[in-house]
């Protein structure tokens, strides 16, 4: 399981001021607010917007991306980090080490280093899941599956799970606590399952093979199946191993 990136928003430094249409996507430029100096976002000219006043020399943001129009002198993090011996968190200041991406078309923090544009899936993904995550076509330009937030701009970090899917790691986290270990788009598992099959097998044929057969259709699979019942209503699919099934009348199977 991997995690994807998080992102800035468009905001500007203490040090200028953003003049924008309201509801528009166009900005006008930037007022210094040392010698008040306009700086148009134009293509040229003496006074193009830059990192650095055209008039005066005054850095408008110790970050500054000319793609996204963006300023930010907001460059470090804290973090807080727990000291158990103490008992007392301290707070860890990190960069955040912003970065543009092309194909996205948005600035991000994490390091340019530490991640990679999946054209598939449309983002940024950690470079630990560079060939070892399931593509699914633009899953991130989609609404995390629990909080219904956009995940492609959202400012919370998100996550990749084994089948593709993405939703927020806080809330990733949250479906957890309540015992959810299923993705919640397509129900395949989001965890090796592997110690805990056997286990349940051994249980199963202790208990269960006196009873009769019974139809199932494997939620990773798609196979369809005539098994033992299990525990709690699940069954166990003969083809791939999993538990992650559901019964079905022998009426609805496919031909």
């Amino acid at each position: 399981m991997g995690f994807g990136s998080v992102r800035l928003s468009s905001r500007p430094c203490y040090l200028s001021v953003l003049l924008s249409l309201a509801g528009a996507v166009a900005d006008l430029g930037v007022i210094c607010l040392v010698c008040d100096t306009e700086q148009p976002f134009g293509t040229g000219g003496d006074h193009q917007v830059a990192q650095v006043c055209s008039n005066c020399g005054v850095c408008m943001g110790e970050y500054f991306c000319r793609a996204c129009k963006f300023f930010d002198d907001d460059v470090r993090i804290e973090i807080p980090v727990p000291v158990p011996v103490l008992d007392l968190d301290l707070d860890l200041v990190v960069d955040k080490e912003q970065y543009h991406c092309k194909d996205c078309g948005i600035c991000r923090v994490g390091g340019k280093d530490n991640f990679f544009h999946c054209h598939k899936c449309g983002s940024c993904y950690s470079v630990t899941l560079r060939d070892k995550h399931v593509c699914i076509e633009d899953s991130m330009k989609n609404n995390c599956p629990i909080c219904y937030e956009y995940l492609f701009d959202s400012l919370r970090e998100a996550s990749v799970l084994r089948c593709g899917h993405t939703m927020h790691l806080q809330c990733f986290h949250e479906m957890l606590k309540h015992d959810k270990f299923t993705c919640p788009m397509c129900s395949v598992s989001i965890f090796d399952m592997e110690k805990f099959l056997r286990a349940l097998d051994a249980e199963i044929e202790a208990k269960f093979l006196h009873m009769g057969k019974g139809w199932i259709v494997c939620n990773h699979c798609w196979d369809t199946t005539r098994v033992y019942p299990g525990m709690a209503g699940q069954r166990k699919c003969c083809h791939c191993q999993s538990y992650n099934t559901c019964r079905v009348a022998p009426s609805v199977l496919p031909a």
